[in-house]
């Protein structure tokens, strides 16, 4: 594979975008069909790929949560109820824990009938080679739907994962072998996001898209625009997070970022990240009983309303961000070393 040039790319920092940002909301008439139904979960289709993905996902980080048993109950009741996309990676607990559980969790389920997504956070050719086989054998499949690289945080990271002898070549070579459907990223920024994006033509983007994290300094928009216009499905990871903790706060759980409880919070938030432009799916914080929540909120799969847009902004300002600190880091060129911790999607 030749090597690309990549466009340089400013990234949104704070101060970039107004507080009174207006969400990019999918351009159709409220109150008319989005989705079709399967098993009470809506699904949409993923792009251009034309595969049909339920507009939840699964977080395979949940499985690091709880036993095997319980795990493999959730999956089992996730698929019950609708969900047919299924996200894992290898950095997902101990070890591999995540996948080692899914594999052994999603047994009598029909493979034909999820969407089976991994990750590397590899950037080199044998390095991924690695991880995709691995991932494979502990997943108990001979295939993914999706494959994903990991986690980008800086545009180095995705020039080097695409340039000759980088993780791209693992993962086009096991296309044509038929051990990957369709090639996707995840990222933490919107310089390596959109540096990706210009590099390849990628079937999927893993971003977070965030009512917060949109609202405090405009994170997704340009991410949402550009796979707009090249066609491509928009997988969102943190669609319920209530931002930050706040200072001295008492922890409902023991998370990294605090997340939403209250089932009209959680409604309101999954159909703000669904109603933007190219949004096929939500991925919640890795909890069964979180995901449960946002099952039964994204049944109806309405549109939002001005009414929840005017709640939420008001919610966020007085909420901080995320990932507000990773954007200007990646806007000033430094690294994040522990972006791909497991506490990541």
């Amino acid at each position: 594979m030749k090597r690309r040039s990549f466009l340089k790319t400013a990234g949104t920092v704070a101060g970039g975008y107004a507080l009174g940002i207006q969400p990019i909301i999918a351009q159709q008439p409220r109150g008319a069909k989005r989705s079709e139904k399967t098993g009470g979960l809506p699904r949409r289709v993923l792009g251009r790929t034309g595969e049909k993905l339920s507009i939840v996902g699964f977080p395979g980080l949940a499985l690091s949560n709880c036993d095997q048993q319980e795990g493999t109950a959730g999956l089992h009741r996730a698929f019950d109820r609708g969900l047919n996309y299924y996200d894992v990676a290898p950095a997902y607990g101990r070890d591999g824990e995540c996948e080692t559980k899914m594999g052994i969790g999603l047994q009598g389920i029909p493979r034909d009938k999820i969407f089976l997504a991994c990750k590397t956070k590899m950037r080199d050719k044998d390095g991924a080679r690695m991880e995709l086989e691995r991932s494979l054998k502990r997943l108990k499949t001979d295939h993914f739907d999706l494959y994903q690289m990991h986690c980008f945080f800086n545009p180095k990271e995705v020039e080097k994962a695409l340039a000759p002898g980088g993780a791209m070549e693992t993962i086009l070579e096991a296309k044509k072998e038929g051990k990957i459907r369709y090639i996707g990223f995840s990222a933490h920024t919107t310089k390596s996001a959109l540096a990706a994006m210009n590099g390849f033509r990628f079937d999927s983007i893993m971003f977070p898209i965030n009512f917060v994290e949109y609202y405090s300094f405009g994170f997704g928009k340009e991410v949402i625009e550009l796979a707009a216009k090249q066609g491509a499905g928009v997988l969102a990871i943190k669609a319920t997070s209530g931002g930050a903790w706040p200072k001295d706060a008492e922890r409902h759980r023991r998370w990294w970022y605090n997340t939403l409880e209250e089932k009209d919070e959680i409604r309101m938030a999954l159909r703000f990240t669904l109603s933007q432009k190219q949004v096929v799916a939500g991925i919640t914080p890795s909890y069964l009983d979180l995901l449960d929540r946002a099952i039964d909120a994204a049944s109806e799969d309405k549109p939002i309303t001005d009414t929840e847009l005017a709640k939420l902004k008001d919610m966020a300002s007085t909420r901080p961000p995320i990932f507000l600190q990773q954007q200007q880091r990646a806007a000033r060129g430094e690294s994040m070393r522990h972006c791909c911790h497991s506490a990541y999607v």
